[in-house]
């Protein structure tokens, strides 16, 4: 269903389509005092980060949101998933794509729902990641336009149309 390929398209996507909302989030005064909005970026790079390092065997450390006070800290802190994450997918064999991967808040979820899960692959895992931050940077829209802005587009359909941009560079 996945293929090495099609997985590298969609990180690339997600790298552009955040550093283009994070371009339109720092440009905007109101967003700097944004809590709502600080806090749902800060969460689209945590899990970035900690699917990554679920991935690669390495420890995971979030910081909390107490940790980021302002906007400017979760993009320093945030924007350094993009070359590691990149790094990771051009790393994957296709075979890789299939191996199970046990996350480790899996048990909460299956406590909270009463029931054991399957375990997911890579390939879902790595989809799941995508896809969470899509969820996500439509609510980081939606928080800007309530701020005053204008949301960028960033549907992956808009970044095929443009020819897939590379992530555009981002100011403090």
């Amino acid at each position: 269903m996945f293929s090495t390929d099609a997985l590298g398209a969609l990180f690339a996507h997600m790298e552009w389509a955040d550093l283009t909302v994070w371009r339109a989030a720092l440009a905007l005064d109101a967003a700097a005092r944004d809590t709502r909005l600080r806090e749902l970026l800060l969460h689209i790079h945590a899990v970035q980060r900690a699917f990554l390092c679920v991935w690669t065997d390495q420890p995971v450390h979030i910081p909390e949101p107490a940790e980021c006070p302002h906007l400017a800290e979760v993009y320093r802190w945030g924007h350094t998933v993009y070359p590691d994450l990149t790094g990771f997918v051009a790393s994957l064999h296709p075979e890789a794509l299939s191996r199970p991967v046990q996350m480790p808040w899996l048990a909460e979820f299956e406590e909270r729902e009463g029931r054991r899960f399957e375990l997911p692959t890579l390939a879902e895992t790595m989809f799941q990641v995508t896809s969470h931050s899509t969820h996500h940077r439509g609510q980081v829209n939606a928080r800007l336009r309530e701020l005053g802005a204008e949301p960028p587009l960033v549907d992956f359909i808009a970044w095929v149309w443009l020819g897939k941009p590379a992530a555009p560079l981002v100011s403090l």
